[in-house]
């Protein structure tokens, strides 16, 4: 398959679609996705929504992204005993390259990997942080 540049909301449905396949049959991470996420419809509709956000920052949206992905991803870290590990976020983003590297090629698509690097990066800290509050 020839790779396109990201280029609207549909490259990003076609993005975050595929990417959680992959999540979903991950023998690390599909366990975890597939026993906390009920509604996948709504999920990834919603991911679409914060991607499509992220990435085309300063361009007119038809949908906002509204929602706090730390305050979620502590909570999925308290429902799996805090024991999230750095491997989860390497894992995540492995995966997450390796689907845009099947689809999708450009600018957007190296940003999509830039801020999935940073967010992963961040997420991991703050979740550590909060265990060490919630020892305190």
């Amino acid at each position: 398959m020839k790779q396109k540049e990201i280029t609207n909301r549909d490259d990003v449905k076609l993005l975050v679609d595929q990417f959680y396949i992959k999540v979903r049959a991950d023998t690390t991470l599909g366990p975890i996705f597939n026993a906390l996420i009920t509604d996948w419809d709504t999920h990834l509709n919603h991911l679409t929504t914060f991607w499509e956000t992220s990435l085309f920052i300063g361009k007119k949206l038809e949908h906002k992204y509204v929602g706090n992905p730390l305050e979620a991803h502590e909570k999925v870290d308290k429902a799996v005993n805090h024991t999230i590990t750095e491997l989860h976020f390497g894992l995540w983003l492995n995966l997450w390259y390796a689907t845009i590297d099947q689809f999708f090629e450009g600018e957007i698509a190296d940003n999509a990997k830039r801020r999935a690097r940073k967010m992963g990066t961040f997420m991991y800290l703050k979740i550590f942080e909060a265990r060490q509050n919630l020892k305190q």
